[in-house]
This record gives structure tokens, C-alpha cells and sequence, in this order.
């Protein structure tokens, strides 16, 4: 028994922020944004939208896709660090107002949330315990952000999006490893109900240890953006984990011209190191689709 996304959807809230406007509200510009993150917009939730309210028309986008019927979902499992409340769940609030009748539940694992909610969903199917699994991923960050704080506040936006995952007979999701390290607890916290972040560490980790697997060459000709204890860990924890998604086995499923293809974007200048970090990642999830 295998696991696969058969229907996905979103949600986002229509406030829009762009950089110009952020460029009255804290000490910053378009260009310093873009230039380090590549960001030039980010959607903000209207005071009456909330996380769940995010969640449910994103579930229906999803479910709708998918082509089952709400009764068909028998698990639903939200990711989130923003909930309505500390309880009910968020889960439990998206499972009423979608009247569906099936175990439900949160998964707080910040960024990464819904990665483990699709990984704990990929083994609730192949386990059979489930047959069809709601997973959504849902935040709405602009209430823990200081405004005044623009090392955070360029970053994040609020909105939602859902897959519904189901038992198949042909291989969906082909790999799934989910790691943890509390030790760097202190690089991106929530303190007196605001996000902070230490530095420029936790910024770069991802984006540089994306790029640095894609390519070594073109990686140490730019600054490397943090220290070095911050790259030995990253590079002995978080590479590992893509080196296993890669193994023999499932590089012969996944092919290896999605890889040679963003490094030759890269060469060409068509693709940023930034975009390029996410989009080796997301291509090691788009496979399962």
C-alpha cells in the first residue's frame, strides 16, 4: 500500500503588504528585501480571518480536487504554530465546520510542520489505518510579528494550503525523513509574543545547504551568509537527511535531469540561489505527486 496526493488547495487572505508599503512601516526598502530574500509581496489575514477560517477553504479547494466526498475522510491533521486557541485543536474546529467524522489533531513543528503532518500522514495510510488523510498547513504569523523588527517581519505572511493523501496501489510518496535538533532552540523562537531570530543563521540554513548539494563550484564563490558551527551541523544533519531521500533506490524513480536542470539555470543566471534552494526541495516532494 502506498500514499499519494490526489488533491490539493489553497488559501490566501486578499490584504496584500508589498515591499514599498513595508518601507513606511519599518526601516527598510524593496531592493534590501529582494536582494535577501527574493520576496516582493506577502498576503496579511483581515482581524476577522483566522487560522482555521484559512484552513477550511483551503480543505475545500483540496477535497474538491481529490473528487471524494467529505465522508471519505477518515484523519485530518492540521499544522500549525499560529492556532485559534490552545484548545480545541485547530483540527477538531476544521473537522466541525466541515462536518466530517474522523480523528483529528495538530502538529506543531513551525516551518516544517507540514512536512511531518505528510509524513505522519504517509504512515497512517501505509500502516492502513487510514484510507484518506486531510493534511493542511496553515498559519497566520502577521499576529506574532513586530512590525518594527524588519530582520522578521519582511519574512512571513498568513494563508493556507491542504492536500488530501490517499491509499494507492502505485507508489505516491517514495521518501520521507523528518529530523530534529533542540540545541539551536535560540536561533528562531517565539519571545513575548513576537517571532525573533538570532542573527543571520537561521535564515541562511536552508538556502545555503540547498545550494551547496546542488553545486560546490558555484556555492563558495558567494559569501556563505553564516558560521561555521551553524554550517557543520547543517551539513551533517539536514544533507544527510536529502542523501537518504536519494538513495540508489529512489534516484532510479526520481531521475536525475530535474537537478542538472537547476544547475544549468543557475549557470544561465535564470535562476537565483535562493529559488534555487527551494526548488531542489520541492522537487524532492513534487515527485510523490
Amino acid at each position: 500500500m502506498y500514499s499519494k496526493i490526489i488533491g490539493t488547495g489553497g488559501y490566501l487572505p486578499k490584504k496584500i503588504l508589498t515591499n514599498k508599503d513595508l518601507e513606511s512601516v519599518v526601516d527598510t526598502t524593496d531592493e534590501w528585501i529582494i536582494e535577501r530574500t527574493g520576496i516582493k509581496q506577502r498576503h496579511i489575514a483581515e482581524e476577522n480571518e483566522t487560522t482555521s477560517s484559512m484552513a477550511i477553504q483551503a480543505s475545500f479547494d483540496a477535497i474538491e480536487s481529490a473528487g471524494i466526498k467529505k465522508s471519505d475522510i477518515d484523519l485530518v491533521i492540521v499544522a500549525t504554530t499560529t492556532p485559534d486557541q490552545i484548545f480545541p485543536s485547530t483540527a477538531c474546529i476544521v473537522q466541525n465546520k466541515l462536518n466530517i467524522k474522523a480523528p483529528a489533531f495538530d502538529v506543531q513543528a513551525a516551518c516544517t510542520g507540514f512536512i511531518y503532518a505528510l509524513s505522519i500522514a504517509d504512515n497512517y495510510i501505509k500502516t492502513g489505518m487510514s484510507k484518506n488523510v486531510l493534511v493542511i498547513g496553515a498559519e497566520k504569523y502577521s499576529n506574532l510579528l513586530d512590525w518594527g523588527d524588519r530582520s522578521t517581519c519582511v519574512l512571513f505572511g498568513d494563508g493556507a494550503g491542504a492536500v488530501v493523501l490517499s491509499a494507492q496501489s502505485k507508489e505516491g510518496i517514495i521518501s520521507s525523513h523528518i529530523h530534529a535538533d533542540g540545541q539551536y532552540n535560540d536561533l528562531l523562537s517565539v519571545e513575548n509574543s513576537h517571532i525573533k531570530m538570532k542573527g543571520n543563521e537561521a535564515k541562511y540554513i536552508l538556502k545555503k545547504v540547498a545550494e551547496r548539494y546542488i553545486s560546490n563550484d558555484i556555492i563558495y564563490r558567494k559569501k556563505t551568509g553564516f558560521g561555521a558551527p551553524v554550517r557543520e551541523w547543517v551539513t551533517s544533519k539536514f544533507e544527510d537527511r536529502i542523501n537518504k531521500a536519494l538513495s540508489k533506490e529512489n534516484i532510479d524513480k526520481i531521475g536525475l535531469f530535474e537537478f542538472e536542470k537547476v544547475e544549468q539555470l543557475i549557470k544561465e543566471n535564470k535562476l537565483g540561489t535562493i529559488d534555487a534552494s527551494y526548488t531542489i526541495l520541492s522537487l524532492l516532494a513534487i515527485q510523490s505527486w
